[in-house]
């Protein structure tokens, strides 16, 4: 048996341990996968007594060894076991020793928890980037509510402790609960539902409240509901979302005008405080006495003022002599109005004097005697002016029988005309044996054989119709 020698190329090729390709291996996937999120099944769970935990990931068709290591298990909320779905974030590895491929966890939670976390922040995202999560876009509470409408279950310690709050702080406050699931698949519809009646009742209520309390992520996913966290931002009313406790937060609480961290605090808020407007009402009055008292003080020495200075200038002396001027005044006027009258007296009798003497019967009568002088000329020149015109009449009407034509010579006359126009008609000449020729296109009449063409119709007038004839050479 013949050995073979390694050729010159076989010798220049790398060769490596097993240690040197597993730990190139391992670089490369670190590299490659610095951090990946998977998700799967946990089986072959097993606690190392240094507190590391071990297991296989796996789905339906693969597996895959992962570790998780004490410095990051410690965080992880609730313990897994074998068949628990999880979500882990961590790096692709290699165990050297082995060759074995694994993922170094550093993060797990409930793979249902993971799921609902996600689903917030896509939904947190898409409102915050429509603007509903804008705090521009946000309205105050009022002040001083009369009516509040409070979403919330019935049998929940949330509704009770709000009660609770707004009868301490302010008895005067109106509350109508409209009740509805707070968690669970038919929270959602119920919440939108309530919400729906709140906001379509009339006269519109003051404030809304939405609350519960405190829970898992998977208890308050309710109020994670997209078109319930739209209904809550389109409310034409101020909203007031108090879900769980202070370190909760949930869509409803970034879309409502005011967020308070727990159903108490929220109570706190929509309410004024009794003890302390009754405080500020005292505080008010005290000031109002004061400012009273000041004004009367001022009043009161302003009175006196006015008082000393009637004193020195007495308007009695000043009354006296207004009056003895108004009776003066007054007799004057009197004896001014009995000149005036004797006055205008004595012209009326003049002026009835002037008309007795040139009184207007006799101008009357002169008239009247003239009107009759010109009414005799006037209808005596009417008279003959309408013998006249009847003279005129007769000669025009005589001068019309002279000049009026013999109407038997004019019908024979006429007659004899229209005979001698219908013997040189066209229709006379057709019934005497004439044929009248008119081409069929355009209408025209033919005079001239040669003006035919071969072949041309041409439309036959006879004296009872018309025929339509062909030209043949």
């Amino acid at each position: 048996m013949t050995e073979s020698v390694p050729s010159y190329a076989a010798r220049e090729r790398p060769i490596l341990t097993p240690s040197q390709l597993n730990k190139l291996a391992r670089g490369l996937l670190e590299d490659a996968f610095s951090q990946v999120w998977v998700e799967g099944e946990i089986s072959n769970y097993t606690r190392a007594a240094s507190g590391h935990w071990y297991f296989t990931l796996k789905d339906h068709s693969a597996q895959i060894r992962c570790a998780m290591f004490k410095s990051n298990n410690l965080y992880v909320r609730t313990k897994p076991g074998d068949g628990s779905q999880v979500v882990v974030r961590g790096r692709i590895s290699l165990y050297e020793a082995r060759g074995d491929y694994q993922l170094i966890c550093e993060h797990m939670e409930d793979a249902g928890l993971g799921r609902l976390m996600r689903e917030f922040e896509r939904l947190k995202a898409l409102l915050q980037a429509e603007g509903l999560t804008d705090p521009a876009r946000k309205r105050a509470l009022p002040r001083m509510p009369r009516r509040v409408a409070v979403i919330s279950s019935p049998q929940g310690a949330a509704i009770r402790d709000v009660l609770s709050v707004c009868a301490r702080r302010w008895p005067l406050l109106a509350i109508d609960l409209y009740p509805a699931q707070v968690q669970g698949t038919e929270a959602p519809a119920q919440l939108r539902a309530a919400l729906g009646a709140v906001l379509s009742t009339t006269p519109a209520y003051d404030l809304v409240l939405l609350t519960r309390g405190g829970g898992s992520l998977e208890d308050l996913a309710a109020f994670n509901d997209e078109a319930l966290a739209r209904m809550i931002a389109a409310a034409a009313i101020p909203t007031l979302s108090a879900v769980g406790h202070e370190t909760d937060f949930t869509l409803a609480d970034l879309v409502a005008d005011v967020r308070a961290p727990t159903p108490s605090a929220a109570a706190e808020l929509m309410t004024p405080s009794a003890a302390a407007i009754s405080q500020r009402l005292r505080q008010q009055a005290g000031a109002l006495r004061d400012q009273l008292r000041r004004r009367l003080d001022s009043a009161s020495q302003a009175s006196d003022a006015c008082e000393r200075l009637l004193r020195a200038r007495d308007p009695r002396r000043a009354l006296e002599l207004a009056l003895a001027r108004l009776r003066r005044h007054v007799d004057e006027l009197g004896l001014a109005q009995r000149h005036i009258a004797h006055q205008r007296r004595q012209r009326l009798i003049a002026l009835a004097e002037r008309l007795r003497l040139h009184a207007p019967e006799r101008r009357i009568a002169r008239t009247q005697q003239g009107a009759a002088v010109l009414l005799a000329r006037l209808q005596a020149l009417a008279r003959r002016g309408l013998q006249r015109q009847h003279e005129l009449l007769n000669q025009s009407a005589h001068e019309l029988d002279r000049c009026r034509p013999d109407t038997a010579t004019l019908r024979a006359r006429s007659s004899h005309a229209f005979s001698a126009l219908r013997l040189l008609g066209p229709q006379a000449t057709l019934e005497r044996g004439y044929v009248l020729l008119r081409r069929r296109d355009d209408g025209t009449l033919v005079l001239r054989a040669g003006a035919l063409q071969s072949g041309e119709s041409v439309i036959a007038h006879f004296a009872d119709g018309e025929r339509t004839l062909r030209s043949e050479d």
